[in-house]
């Protein structure tokens, strides 16, 4: 966790068996989610409801990037704060902890179909000496231009014909081109085509970006 803890008693004396309790379930939601900013826990006695015996409350907040807030409130009657309580806490505490599974698994949701979105391709032809090459797509069955500096991290010299990459296409000049090209993985054998004596498609030329 990125901040310590906040653990707030209000209108309701603490002990040192409720507050160890609290702290274990506090290092629970922090194992649960490693991101976790910040919680904040406040066990108090409700106002304003003298008439249905004594109610008390447990509030879990807590923080999860990016600055995503996340609040749990369970309220109980309970004749005995300090016997009594702790099931309310629990109650809470399990109530976030379904909050935090059901958000994390949505950003991660999010980044897998932000990650599926982008385009993959093989690398087909490779001109070093010229600091170009070809990729196809086997979703559009489409060749795409690029150029040395496209490739990301300095990584051309890396490439060889089988290499999987994944890309942003654009539309150039003479034709469709891959305007970033980032290495997947590269293939465990040798490459099975030659680039050597291949030209390339009519109106392609080696360009500086």
């Amino acid at each position: 966790m990125q901040t310590e803890p906040v653990i707030k008693f209000e209108g309701v004396s603490s002990s040192q068996w409720l507050e160890d309790y609290i702290q274990d379930r506090v290092q629970r939601l922090d194992r649960m989610c490693d991101s976790l900013i910040s919680c904040r826990v406040v066990v108090e006695r409700a106002q304003h409801q003298h008439n249905t015996g004594n109610p008390y409350r447990a509030r879990v907040e807590v923080t999860l990037p990016p600055k995503k807030d996340l609040v749990a409130d369970k309220q109980g009657t309970v004749a005995d704060p300090q016997v009594q309580l702790r099931p309310v806490i629990r109650k809470a505490f399990e109530a976030i902890e379904k909050q935090i599974q059901k958000e994390t698994a949505r950003q991660k949701g999010a980044v897998k179909q932000q990650h599926n979105d982008t385009p993959t391709a093989m690398v087909v032809r490779l001109f070093p000496d010229q600091d170009y090459g070809f990729i196809k797509s086997p979703t559009d069955n489409e060749e795409y231009y690029f150029h040395r500096n496209s490739v990301l991290h300095g990584d051309f010299e890396r490439l060889t014909p089988g290499t999987e990459v994944r890309f942003e296409a654009e539309m150039g000049e003479e034709g469709p081109q891959a305007s970033t090209v980032q290495i997947i993985s590269k293939p465990g054998v040798s490459p099975t085509e030659d680039p050597e004596g291949v030209e390339p498609p009519a109106g392609w030329e080696a360009k500086e970006h």
